[in-house]
C-alpha cells in the first residue's frame, strides 16, 4: 500500500492497531481455552472482556476522524497464533504450558504498547487530541495486563521454586 502523506500513514497505523486487537482478542479468546489453571483461564477471559472495550474505543476514534478503518495483511498475528498453537501442544508440563502462555501473551501486548505510543504522537502531531485521549485510555489498559501478566508469572515462579525447596529439605 503506497502511503502518500502523514494522514494516511496515521489511517493505516490506526487500522493495524484495531485490526490486532481484533486478532489478539480472538487470540486470547483461544488460549484461554487451553490454560489449564483457572486463574490464568479467567484472567485471559477478563483480557478479552477489556480487548473488546478497546475495540470500541478505537472504531470512536475512527468516528472521530471521519475514516474507516482499512483492510490490512493480519499474517503477522496468523504465524504468531499458529506458531503458539504448535509450540503449546510439545509442552507437557503444566506449570511449563501455564508460563509459556503467560509470556506469549505478554509479548504481544508488548508489541501493542509500542503501536500505542507511536499513534498517540501520531494523533497529537495531526492535532487529533481527542483520539489522543482515547488512545492514552486503551494504552493504559494494555499496560495494566502487562503489570498483571508479571506478578502472575512471578507467582508460579514463586509457588514452584518454594515446592523446590521444600522437596530438597524433606530429602
Amino acid at each position: 500500500m503506497q502511503i502518500k502523506n502523514p494522514k494516511e500513514l496515521f489511517l493505516i497505523m490506526l487500522s493495524e492497531l484495531r485490526q490486532g486487537t481484533e486478532r489478539t482478542t480472538e487470540f486470547f479468546d483461544a488460549i484461554s481455552q487451553m490454560a489449564q489453571d483457572p486463574d490464568i483461564r479467567e484472567a485471559l477471559e477478563a483480557r478479552v472482556f477489556v480487548a473488546q472495550k478497546i475495540l470500541s474505543t478505537l472504531d470512536q476514534c475512527f468516528k472521530l476522524i471521519g475514516e474507516r478503518p482499512v483492510q490490512l495483511s493480519a499474517h503477522l498475528y496468523e504465524v504468531f497464533a499458529e506458531d503458539l498453537r504448535r509450540e503449546l501442544a510439545e509442552i507437557q508440563n503444566p506449570t511449563v504450558r501455564n508460563l509459556f502462555i503467560l509470556t506469549r501473551a505478554s509479548q504481544l501486548a508488548h508489541l501493542r504498547i509500542g503501536s500505542y505510543k507511536a499513534l498517540i504522537a501520531a494523533a497529537d502531531l495531526s492535532g487529533h487530541y481527542a483520539v489522543g485521549v482515547l488512545l492514552e485510555s486503551c494504552l493504559a489498559d494494555k499496560l495494566a495486563f502487562v503489570e498483571r501478566t508479571g506478578r502472575f508469572i512471578r507467582a508460579i515462579v514463586e509457588t514452584k521454586v518454594a515446592e523446590n525447596i521444600a522437596a530438597r529439605s524433606a530429602a
